[in-house]
């Protein structure tokens, strides 16, 4: 061994835990042998996917750079994907993307559809951000393979895996709000092609914050005990994937205990369990031709009892989705794709969308089975070009046939240079009273109408390129897309003061979404990235066409991330400014008042962070919202939640001021 290599290798045992121990974190690729010690450069926690679809995936390098309790809190840093604030009677949140709400992102864990129907409000809540491995995201018309939901995108979540680097982590988390989150992951490698990993979760608040003194808790208290158990087995021709869950959540908020009268306090509750399986089987036919067959399947029980006031939303919901592909590549530039697929949605409901327990709970039953078929072409006759061709068609139960032709194509006219085009058809079945239950929480009557399938059209356009200056990067990134709707299902706020109606567009709905953004990447560990993003989203509303409500006109992002040197101190900052957008219609209160303005103003959050790496564990401390900024009197009508003036869903930025947490994270490695 030569003296260099020597030094390198005592080096290399010195290193901080993200540098040695944390291949899964940092990325970092290490190699050595007795006479060579190799050290590449450590990729980017956020780094475009290199094939036709405008994707991008978010590593675990990106989500340590924030709190990151769950899948709604591991945007924070991201230029194109928004979270809707919760509101403080429910917490539901929801994905923004291209300018529209979650119902028409399409969210996968593993490339298998899930978190469907009623978990779909407080789907965000459900993925702990230390379980998940990567996240991504592609934007408008995306691979038909998953089915024909994705409207405006897809969002995909990889878990850790059995087979990882084989070892035991805890992460514990603890905010100035007293909410603390425990986790641990631990997997082993029962022999060379067995592995088993279990996932554990525990969340809990233990105090009741109310900022703005109105006799309403800001946030819900939330308990949660979440639960996995994976395996995998991989052998020459065969390999299989498969795992088990269970999720216990209750959720309590409303008014504090020494600020309401009497003995009629107004209280949401909402109770949980959701068990869920999935399983993979892949089988390989042809190595050098990567020809494959692979079944995949997931099933999920969902039962939600909840109440809002004296209102009422409980539910039994099944889903189950199987799906069989074939994969093969002719040659070098020409690849096939075709399967068949089959899901089914299952609800047994019981409502009460008034006030007054002398009503008995209405019933309400609805299903749906669908079928489909696909078969997708790609085409690369050289590095430069890449076009993808998709076509499915489907057989619903509700609505009968219908066809998803979706198109991708990536050129690259010269070294750095990157232009993909996308144009296509998506479609989305709507459970009303299981997708916007939340809305319960309002004191006004919900009335859900005979909804039809939506459907809508989304073209885009995407230019990237990156400038090398020395050893350093900038890369410039430029997109537009346009979703135009067909059929839409919307939540009226405009028309009845004291009615919120889901019914289907009678007109036009639209969304344009321009994005400019430069990430710059030095050799000596900053990394910065600034973006803008113009929203023009419109939806007819009894017989105008208006902006959306509660959606911001702009976005602008400012991130910086610093790492000292073998990276033992990380810095991290994050100052976004959501822009001004429209409120709903006001109304008249009962003391004359207007219940709120036309329009929210724009506003700005700053969040930080600090991390300190060591050999088996690191502490990171920081602080979010640190602007302060307060969305006043987010609940309209508190002095009165029983009248049909009470609203606590008008929500568009956060409800708590500055908040600060401290966690730490260890990594014991192989047992």
């Amino acid at each position: 061994m030569t003296r260099l290599s020597i030094i390198l290798s005592f080096i290399a045992c010195s290193m901080p835990v993200e540098a040695q121990n944390y291949v899964a974190v940092s990325d970092t690729v290490a190699e050595w042998d007795l006479d060579e010690f190799v050290i590449e450069k450590k990729k980017s926690g956020n780094f475009k996917l290199s094939g036709p679809e405008n994707a991008f995936k978010i590593n675990q390098t990106e989500l340590f750079r924030a709190a990151c309790c769950n899948l709604g809190e591991s945007f924070t840093t991201n230029p194109s994907v928004d979270v809707n604030y919760s509101d403080p009677a429910t917490g539901a949140k929801q994905i923004k993307l291209l300018g529209l709400s979650g119902n028409y992102v399409q969210l996968l864990t593993e490339n298998m559809p899930n978190f469907r129907g009623a978990a779909r409000p407080y789907a965000l809540r459900y993925v702990p951000g230390p379980w998940m491995k990567s996240i991504s995201v592609s934007k408008g018309s995306s691979s038909v393979k998953n089915g024909f939901e994705s409207m405006s995108g897809q969002i995909d979540v990889e878990y850790l895996k059995p087979d990882d680097p084989q070892g035991v982590a805890v992460n514990a988390y603890l905010d100035s709000e007293l909410k603390v989150e425990a986790n641990a992951d631990g997997n082993i490698k029962i022999n060379p092609n067995l592995s088993t990993e279990i996932l554990a979760h525990f969340e809990d608040r233990y105090m009741n914050h109310d900022s703005n003194d109105d006799g309403f808790t800001d946030t819900p208290d939330i308990r949660q005990l979440n639960f996995q158990n994976r395996w995998k087995f991989v052998g020459n021709q065969y390999i299989f994937h498969g795992g088990i869950g269970y999720l216990n959540e209750k959720s309590e908020a409303g008014q504090t205990a020494h600020h309401f009268e009497g003995h009629n306090p107004f209280r949401t509750t909402l109770r949980t369990n959701r068990a869920e399986a999935y399983m993979k089987h892949a089988f390989i036919l042809n190595r050098e031709h990567n020809s494959n067959i692979a079944f995949m399947a997931n099933g999920s029980f969902h039962d939600l009892d909840a109440s809002f006031g004296k209102k009422c939303y409980t539910v039994d919901e099944w889903n189950g989705y199987a799906q069989l592909i074939f994969e093969t590549d002719f040659s070098e530039r020409h690849n096939l794709s075709t399967g068949f697929s089959f899901n089914h949605d299952s609800f047994r409901q019981h409502i009460r969308k008034v006030n007054d327990l002398s009503l008995p709970l209405t019933p309400l039953n609805e299903s749906e089975n669908t079928t489909g078929a696909y078969a997708q072409y790609t085409w690369k006759p050289s590095a430069k070009l890449t076009a993808m061709a998709g076509l499915r068609g489907d057989y619903s139960s509700l609505y009968g046939w219908f066809v998803t032709p979706r198109c991708n194509i990536r050129f690259s006219p010269i070294e750095r240079l990157n232009i993909r085009g996308s144009a296509g058809k998506g479609y989305c079945t709507v459970f009303g009273w299981a997708e916007y239950n939340y809305l319960l929480a309002s004191g006004r009557e919900l009335v859900v109408e005979n909804l039809n399938q939506e459907a809508s059209w989304n073209y885009g356009i995407n230019v990237d390129f990156s400038i090398p200056i020395n050893a350093e990067t900038i890369r410039l990134n430029a997109e537009y897309y346009y979703t135009d709707f067909d059929r839409q299902v919307n939540v009226d706020y405009d028309s009845d003061p004291h009615k919120l109606t889901i019914a289907n567009l009678q007109g036009k709905s639209y969304s344009h979404t321009f994005q400019v953004d430069a990430t710059y990447e030095s050799s000596f560990g900053l990394s910065v990235t600034a973006a803008y993003r113009l929203n023009d989203v419109k939806t007819t509303y009894d017989g105008k066409l208006l902006e959306k409500p509660l959606t911001s006109k702009y976005k602008a992002l400012l991130t910086a991330s610093f790492s000292t040197e073998m990276d033992i101190w990380q810095f991290d900052a994050t100052l976004q400014i959501n822009g001004g957008g429209r409120m709903p219609a006001p109304y008249r209160l009962a003391d004359g008042s207007y219940s709120w303005g036309e329009r929210f103003k724009a506003f700005p959050q700053l969040n930080l962070q600090v991390t300190r790496w060591f050999r088996h564990f690191s502490i990171y401390a920081g602080g979010e919202n640190l602007t302060n900024f307060k969305q006043k009197n987010p609940i309209i009508g508190w002095h009165d939640p029983w009248s049909q003036d009470f609203e606590p869903t008008m929500i568009w930025g956060p409800v708590h001021g500055a908040m600060a947490y401290v966690g730490i994270r260890f990594n014991f490695g192989k047992l």
